[in-house]
């Protein structure tokens, strides 16, 4: 594929990067010589400095003959430009970046028929992540696969679970009734990412992920020494765009909100708009106010100003104060692989959210969902298996599947299933597979 990313920053590295495992035709435009430099020096990557809405520039670089043009600036209105001229000078399709929510799902208008085949807002993905973190309380990461049908399920392991030392082959035959798969482990104070084998064991504080059908998830939480946890009162703090959604989606689900707004007049618009939230005009950061306001009755923190060291400072003191689950909106993608070794349940970087769910697109295969898992450099597929594709031929032991990837599970008929070594896949299921960067392609080889 010959692929256009127009915009260096955070989305459009993370995209770079994405795409530098494997052998596409990758452009990055940026007016931004230095971004672009540190690309060159990186990754294998095409760049070109200038600007993305030049008809001369995408000319150039062969927009014509590209097959996706990725607008992903900091300006949507650019975004939104860059795509109708891509589109009208001939690229097969298009992906924008946008904060608008009207635009996402406007039956007045279609924007296909102006040139934008997709867009996304990263602000609206990091809400509905925050809302699917504070339903599961008791985990910092989720991933969802047909509509809960699947699920992944990540946890730091603490003193009070029991499969503290034992084997992954240990741990399924004492909780043979429970179905479940471990996908891979963190371990604390590595940068590698463990693909769980039979003797690979259990340690304190890893960040664990689990493969885990919706029948199943209940049981999951004696065997991580965790109980559920009730959510009802959540806190947030920061009415920017990512904490007005993440409060009205909060409300529609009938939690109790407080929205703490340090800018009066911003504090007056939302409490306007958001009538289910009570709207608090202060400065979060001011202890005493945040005792005034509760915070020792709080459920849940979510802090989501424009500061990254904000966030995670005043989450830290909302566990200080007891509040059981507390999530941090960073800007810099270095903080979130901290979050477990610093004591916040969970580290978001709405950019990285956005530019995963991007890559899906991107995708080879029958690749019909991807996700990012937030601790961990790596994705989650879900492939529907063509018919007489290699994963057909043999049973999941005898594939020769590499190393660096696993699958999780396998969806049939709306059913879900567990695919342990014995198990064949069929036409028309639908897998779950945890994969490392590096065998991404064998990967897709081997569903092709």
């Amino acid at each position: 594929m010959k692929i256009i990313i127009a915009g260096a920053g955070d989305v459009g590295f993370h995209l770079a990067k994405l795409l530098s495992y494997e052998a596409q035709d990758t452009y990055v435009i940026d007016f931004d010589g230095e971004k672009l430099e540190y690309l060159n020096n990186h990754l294998d990557v095409i760049t070109k400095k200038g600007d993305a809405t030049s008809i001369k520039l995408l000319k150039e670089i062969g927009v014509s003959s590209a097959d996706l043009l990725l607008a992903v600036t900091e300006s949507p209105n650019t975004n939104f430009t860059i795509s109708v001229i891509g589109k009208a000078l001939g690229v097969k399709k298009t992906i924008a970046r946008i904060s608008n929510p009207e635009f996402l799902d406007n039956p007045c208008i279609n924007f296909k028929d102006y040139g934008v085949d997709f867009m996304i807002s990263p602000e609206e993905l990091a809400a509905e992540e925050i809302k699917s973190l504070l339903h599961q309380s008791s985990f910092n990461d989720t991933v969802a696969f047909e509509n809960g049908v699947f699920n992944i399920m990540g946890t730091t392991l603490g003193y009070k679970s029991p499969i503290l030392d034992l084997t992954v082959k240990e741990t399924k035959e004492k909780y043979c009734l429970v179905d479940f798969i471990t996908i891979a482990i963190k371990r604390e104070g590595t940068s590698q990412t463990i693909i769980p084998r039979g003797d690979t064991e259990y340690k304190i504080n890893d960040q664990v992920y689990f493969s885990v059908p919706k029948y199943s998830i209940d049981k999951l939480y004696p065997i991580i020494g965790k109980d559920h946890i009730d959510i009802t009162n959540v806190m947030i703090l920061g009415g920017s765009r990512v904490g007005r959604k993440t409060a009205r989606k909060l409300c529609n689900d009938n939690f109790k909100v407080k929205l703490i707004e340090k800018d009066k007049d911003k504090a007056l618009q939302l409490a306007e708009d958001l009538r289910n939230t009570l709207v608090i005009y202060g400065d979060g950061r001011d202890l005493e106010l945040l005792e005034e306001e509760s915070i020792r009755e709080m459920d849940a923190f979510v802090a989501v100003t424009g500061d990254s060291e904000t966030n995670i400072m005043s989450c830290l003191v909302a566990k200080s104060k007891g509040v059981k689950k507390t999530v941090a909106l960073v800007e810099n993608m270095d903080y979130i692989n901290i979050s477990q070794t610093i004591g916040i349940d969970t580290l978001i970087n709405k950019k990285l959210i956005a530019a995963s769910n991007i890559f899906r697109h991107i995708r080879k295969g029958e690749i019909v969902a991807l996700a990012n898992l937030h601790n961990v450099d790596a994705e989650v597929f879900e492939f529907e298996v063509k018919p007489n594709a290699k994963v057909t031929k043999k049973i999941i032991r005898e594939l020769r599947f590499p190393r660096e990837a696993i699958i999780g599970g396998v969806i049939r008929n709306g059913e879900p299933l567990m695919s342990f070594g014995d198990f064949q896949l069929q036409s028309g299921d639908k897998a779950i597979v945890f994969c490392l960067p590096e065998a991404i392609t064998i990967v897709e080889d081997l569903f092709n």
